[in-house]
């Protein structure tokens, strides 16, 4: 697993020097190819395990506890984990803009790569006007994020993932030959705690400060748990029904009137971590 690899590589005090991932021989220590040595570095960063600091890298504090040893996950096995790192690729946009993008502008029922590349390549162009990508590149990406989801069954190189455990998430299948879909509706293995965790997130970021959020918001607003996770409405009003109880009524569900919404009462950041430490329980 992509991410535990980049872990592991932590000195005393959580710092990687950043020539561990391209000195001579960072081969041997993480013992796969060049290629895959960038790819790791590349989704710890965009996943959140890495973040930059005074020429170094250092660990976050919620990758730590996860997967230190003894941690919440140490060998990165539990589903938990795998929506973790899907929620900071597609409801965030750092260093993920191909992911942010598929899970929450695409809305065709069936697509292809080639039926996707020019409107990524506008998306891209729109967010950062003076860097202009290759079709190649953009192409390389969307093929990597693809499979990534769903990975071939034989032939290709691992080289072609961007993190292996990403695929049983259940979110994307190839119907036919080099054509996919969407797997919207409930997501059993998606934890409360995750969702929670994910939708405190995204109100944060989307609506601090505010004290109710409509379903709607949850369900479709661009970066929600709704579109990141492809849950149904009924999935999602669910999952917000039980919320007040996993929060002891922290976060509560009203539907009053036909106006249906979930408010929030002051959340410590150590509620928001317990929220992830159930979902490994």
């Amino acid at each position: 697993m992509w991410l535990k690899k980049a872990y592991d590589q932590a000195v005393a005090g959580g710092s990687i020097p950043k020539a561990t991932f391209t000195g001579d021989d960072a081969i041997a220590t993480f013992g796969v190819g060049k290629n895959m040595v960038a790819s790791i570095r590349h989704w710890a960063l965009a996943c959140g395990v890495l973040y930059e600091e005074q020429g170094n890298f250092r660990i976050g504090k919620l990758a730590s506890e996860i997967l230190q040893d003894g941690g919440l996950d140490p060998y990165a096995e539990s589903p938990s984990t795998a929506w973790l790192a899907h929620w900071q690729l597609a409801g965030r946009c750092f260093r993920s803009t191909t992911w942010y993008w598929l899970f929450n502008n695409v809305t065709a029922p069936t697509f292809t790569r080639q039926e996707l590349e020019e409107p990524l390549e506008r998306y891209a162009r729109e967010l950062d006007p003076k860097h202009r990508l290759s079709v190649s590149t953009i192409s390389r990406d969307l093929e990597t994020c693809l499979r990534s989801y769903a990975p071939r069954v034989v032939g290709g190189s691992p080289e072609d993932f961007a993190e292996p455990l990403l695929g049983e998430l259940g979110l994307l299948q190839e119907v036919h030959k080099g054509q996919y879909a969407f797997r919207r509706g409930p997501k059993a293995s998606l934890h409360d705690g995750i969702f929670a965790y994910a939708l405190v997130d995204f109100w944060n970021r989307e609506a601090d400060g505010q004290s109710s959020l409509a379903f709607e918001t949850v369900a479709y607003a661009e970066g929600s748990p709704g579109r990141v996770f492809k849950l149904d409405e009924e999935s999602i009003a669910q999952r917000l029904i039980a919320l007040s109880d996993f929060t002891r009524r922290k976060l509560e569900w009203t539907d009053s009137a036909g106006l249906r919404q979930v408010h929030r009462k002051d959340l410590s950041k150590e509620d928001i971590k317990n929220m992830i430490r159930r979902a490994y329980d």
